[in-house]
Protein backbone atom coordinates (compact mmCIF):
# COMPACT_ATOMS: atom_id res chain seq x y z
CA UNK A 1 0.00 0.00 0.00
CA UNK A 2 1.45 2.99 -0.93
CA UNK A 3 2.20 5.98 2.07
CA UNK A 4 -0.11 8.59 0.05
CA UNK A 5 -3.21 6.40 1.62
CA UNK A 6 -1.97 6.04 5.12
CA UNK A 7 -2.33 8.84 7.46
CA UNK A 8 0.52 11.04 7.79
CA UNK A 9 0.84 10.62 11.44
CA UNK A 10 0.94 6.99 10.81
CA UNK A 11 3.52 7.38 7.82
CA UNK A 12 6.17 9.59 10.18
CA UNK A 13 5.29 6.97 12.68
CA UNK A 14 6.91 3.95 10.40
CA UNK A 15 9.48 6.03 9.51
CA UNK A 16 11.06 6.39 13.02
CA UNK A 17 13.56 4.23 14.38
CA UNK A 18 13.43 3.02 17.88
CA UNK A 19 16.51 4.66 19.81
CA UNK A 20 19.43 2.15 21.09
CA UNK A 21 19.65 1.67 24.46
CA UNK A 22 22.39 3.91 26.05
CA UNK A 23 25.11 1.90 26.75
CA UNK A 24 25.78 0.55 30.35
CA UNK A 25 29.47 0.01 31.23
CA UNK A 26 31.34 -3.00 31.85
CA UNK A 27 32.97 -2.16 34.99
CA UNK A 28 31.29 -2.57 38.89
CA UNK A 29 28.67 0.43 39.95
CA UNK A 30 30.64 1.71 42.85
CA UNK A 31 28.88 4.99 44.29
CA UNK A 32 29.23 7.23 46.94
CA UNK A 33 26.49 8.32 49.25
CA UNK A 34 26.20 11.56 47.09
CA UNK A 35 26.08 9.22 43.92
CA UNK A 36 23.49 6.89 45.09
CA UNK A 37 21.09 10.07 45.74
CA UNK A 38 21.72 11.48 42.50
CA UNK A 39 20.99 7.88 40.65
CA UNK A 40 17.77 7.95 42.56
CA UNK A 41 16.89 11.49 41.46
CA UNK A 42 17.56 10.64 38.17
CA UNK A 43 15.03 8.26 38.35
CA UNK A 44 12.35 10.18 40.07
CA UNK A 45 13.31 13.10 37.01
CA UNK A 46 12.73 10.29 34.44
CA UNK A 47 10.41 9.18 35.58
CA UNK A 48 8.32 12.78 35.61
CA UNK A 49 10.04 13.36 32.12
CA UNK A 50 7.80 10.43 30.66
CA UNK A 51 4.55 11.30 32.48
CA UNK A 52 5.10 15.03 30.79
CA UNK A 53 5.73 13.53 27.56
CA UNK A 54 2.84 11.49 27.82
CA UNK A 55 0.92 14.57 27.89
CA UNK A 56 1.65 16.12 24.77
CA UNK A 57 -0.59 17.16 22.08
CA UNK A 58 1.75 16.74 18.82
CA UNK A 59 1.81 12.73 18.24
CA UNK A 60 5.04 13.19 16.85
CA UNK A 61 7.17 15.21 19.73
CA UNK A 62 4.91 13.20 22.04
CA UNK A 63 6.40 9.74 20.43
CA UNK A 64 9.90 11.22 20.48
CA UNK A 65 9.36 12.69 23.73
CA UNK A 66 8.59 9.29 25.67
CA UNK A 67 11.15 7.23 23.54
CA UNK A 68 13.81 9.64 25.01
CA UNK A 69 12.63 9.84 28.49
CA UNK A 70 11.86 6.02 28.68
CA UNK A 71 15.31 5.22 27.24
CA UNK A 72 17.03 7.47 30.12
CA UNK A 73 14.19 5.76 32.76
CA UNK A 74 15.84 2.51 31.77
CA UNK A 75 19.32 3.51 32.21
CA UNK A 76 19.35 5.33 35.19
CA UNK A 77 16.59 2.37 36.72
CA UNK A 78 19.17 -0.25 35.62
CA UNK A 79 22.18 2.13 36.67
CA UNK A 80 20.10 2.62 40.27
CA UNK A 81 19.66 -1.64 40.44
CA UNK A 82 23.26 -2.18 39.98
CA UNK A 83 24.86 0.42 41.98
CA UNK A 84 27.27 -0.44 44.95
CA UNK A 85 27.52 1.96 47.58
CA UNK A 86 30.90 2.76 49.02
CA UNK A 87 31.52 3.97 52.42
CA UNK A 88 33.19 6.99 52.97
CA UNK A 89 37.29 6.55 53.25
CA UNK A 90 38.10 6.91 57.16
CA UNK A 91 41.51 7.06 56.41
CA UNK A 92 43.89 9.72 54.73
CA UNK A 93 46.97 7.38 54.82
CA UNK A 94 46.16 5.91 51.30
CA UNK A 95 43.86 7.03 48.53
CA UNK A 96 40.90 5.15 48.16
CA UNK A 97 37.34 5.48 46.40
CA UNK A 98 35.46 8.76 47.41
CA UNK A 99 39.09 10.58 48.76
CA UNK A 100 39.16 14.08 47.48
CA UNK A 101 43.03 14.15 45.95
CA UNK A 102 45.20 17.35 44.95
CA UNK A 103 48.21 16.87 42.70
CA UNK A 104 50.87 19.05 40.90
CA UNK A 105 51.49 18.29 37.45
CA UNK A 106 54.88 18.40 36.01
CA UNK A 107 54.00 21.79 34.30
CA UNK A 108 53.21 23.36 37.82
CA UNK A 109 49.47 23.03 37.67
CA UNK A 110 47.82 22.12 40.40
CA UNK A 111 44.27 20.82 40.67
CA UNK A 112 41.99 18.67 42.89
CA UNK A 113 39.55 15.77 41.99
CA UNK A 114 37.12 13.26 43.78
CA UNK A 115 37.32 9.71 42.92
CA UNK A 116 33.95 8.81 42.54
CA UNK A 117 31.71 6.79 40.09
CA UNK A 118 30.93 6.75 36.73
CA UNK A 119 27.70 8.22 36.90
CA UNK A 120 28.61 11.03 39.18
CA UNK A 121 32.34 12.14 37.31
CA UNK A 122 33.05 15.18 35.46
CA UNK A 123 36.35 16.80 35.54
CA UNK A 124 35.05 20.17 35.31
CA UNK A 125 33.04 19.93 38.84
CA UNK A 126 36.42 18.19 40.04
CA UNK A 127 35.05 14.72 40.07
CA UNK A 128 37.00 11.87 38.33
CA UNK A 129 35.61 8.24 37.82
CA UNK A 130 37.43 5.58 40.04
CA UNK A 131 38.05 3.90 36.68
CA UNK A 132 39.82 7.04 34.89
CA UNK A 133 43.41 6.47 34.14
CA UNK A 134 44.41 9.11 36.84
CA UNK A 135 42.24 7.49 39.35
CA UNK A 136 44.03 4.04 38.70
CA UNK A 137 47.44 5.72 38.83
CA UNK A 138 46.23 7.23 41.97
CA UNK A 139 44.46 4.81 44.14
CA UNK A 140 46.69 2.95 46.26
CA UNK A 141 49.25 5.71 46.85
CA UNK A 142 50.71 8.37 49.47
CA UNK A 143 51.04 11.81 49.97
CA UNK A 144 54.52 12.75 48.22
CA UNK A 145 54.19 9.65 45.72
CA UNK A 146 54.95 10.27 41.79
CA UNK A 147 52.82 8.49 39.40
CA UNK A 148 53.10 8.74 35.52
CA UNK A 149 50.13 9.77 33.29
CA UNK A 150 50.10 9.50 29.94
CA UNK A 151 54.18 10.32 29.89
CA UNK A 152 53.69 13.05 32.48
CA UNK A 153 54.86 13.19 35.93
CA UNK A 154 52.34 13.90 38.74
CA UNK A 155 52.95 14.36 42.30
CA UNK A 156 50.44 13.46 45.31
CA UNK A 157 50.30 16.09 47.69
CA UNK A 158 47.03 15.84 49.45
CA UNK A 159 44.43 12.87 50.85
CA UNK A 160 41.43 14.50 52.14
Amino acid sequence: MSVAFVREESAEAAQEVTLPARPLSTHPNLVTQSGLQALEQAVVNCRAAVKAAQLLDDANQRRRAVELAARDLRYFSERLASAELRPEPTSVEIVAFGHRVTIVRDDGRRQAYRIVGEDEADPRLGTISYYSPLARSLIGRRVGDLVDVDGHEIELVAID
